[in-house]
């Protein structure tokens, strides 16, 4: 055989012999990795992206991937068919939309609470002490708009004082809100205590004892229809695990009711 016939035998062997290996050896995010989608309430950002990391690490060639907004809006885009494979809402309304759907793979379970406090700037300007603060004319106030769970609680708190609120925006989301008090674009912001502990020293907050007539529950199920559903319900169970509920403490959030 001529030399230079060997040596284009040979390299097409190599090069087979490469094709190959590439087969045998899937490589990360190839055909054999999975996704899992998570849509849950904006006010989970920061902790569900926590436990995402931490369900990746234990899952390997599984990448978690997350869709935060407002509860309403999620729960709209699910009953739309949007490929979600686990739910997590703000409040009981939202979470009752996907259940009566049929959607839910299961009953929702609760898994934290959380309560209103006022955002301020660092330096509060406006001088906000108190909840009936919040209706003195001259203050630009941002609230969440009543159909998100985060406005919800802030029409119950209104109804409870009798304290009637003028805001000049109302949010889809409260990380919306949240931005806004940051930006100094408003005086104050109705948003939730654990935003403000994860937002650091670019807001001071203020509690007011109201809020405790508006405490949202936060439940999370896994979806029949999600690609992924399995791995759904997988990440549903590190939520309400040991390591998922200290996340969730250490953020602020508060335990739900046995």
């Amino acid at each position: 055989m001529k030399p230079r016939i060997r040596a284009s035998i040979a390299a097409t062997a190599a090069a087979l012999a490469l094709v190959a290996a590439g087969c045998s050896s899937p490589s990360p995010g190839g055909t054999d990795a999975k996704a899992v989608t998570v849509y849950a309430a904006a006010s989970m950002k920061t902790t569900f992206t926590a436990l995402g990391k931490s369900f990746e690490s234990s899952h390997p060639g599984v990448t978690v991937t997350f869709n935060f907004a407002g509860s309403q809006t999620l729960a709209e885009q699910i009953t739309q068919g949007a490929p979600a494979d686990a739910f997590a809402s703000a409040n009981d309304a939202n979470m009752k939309t996907v259940t009566d759907a049929g959607l839910a793979s299961g009953d929702a379970k609760l898994y934290a609470t959380n309560q209103l406090t006022i955002a301020v700037p660092p330096d509060n300007p406006a001088k906000i002490g108190a909840f009936a603060d919040l209706a003195k004319p001259g203050i630009k106030l941002v609230v969440c708009a009543p159909a998100v769970p985060c406005g919800a609680a802030t029409v119950k708190v209104e109804q409870a004082t009798g304290v009637t609120l003028k805001p000049v925006s109302e949010e889809q989301a409260v990380t919306d809100v949240l931005s806004k008090v940051q930006a100094r674009e408003a005086d104050a912001g109705l948003v939730y205590k654990t935003d403000v502990k994860s937002a650091g020293d670019t807001v001071k907050g203020i509690d007011f004892p109201e809020s405790a007539k508006a405490i949202n529950n936060n439940s999370i199920v896994a979806l029949t229809k999600g690609p992924q559903a399995a791995l759904g319900q997988q990440f549903v169970d590190l939520v309400l695990s040991a390591e998922g509920q200290k996340v969730l403490a250490d953020a602020g959030f508060g335990k739900p009711a046995a």
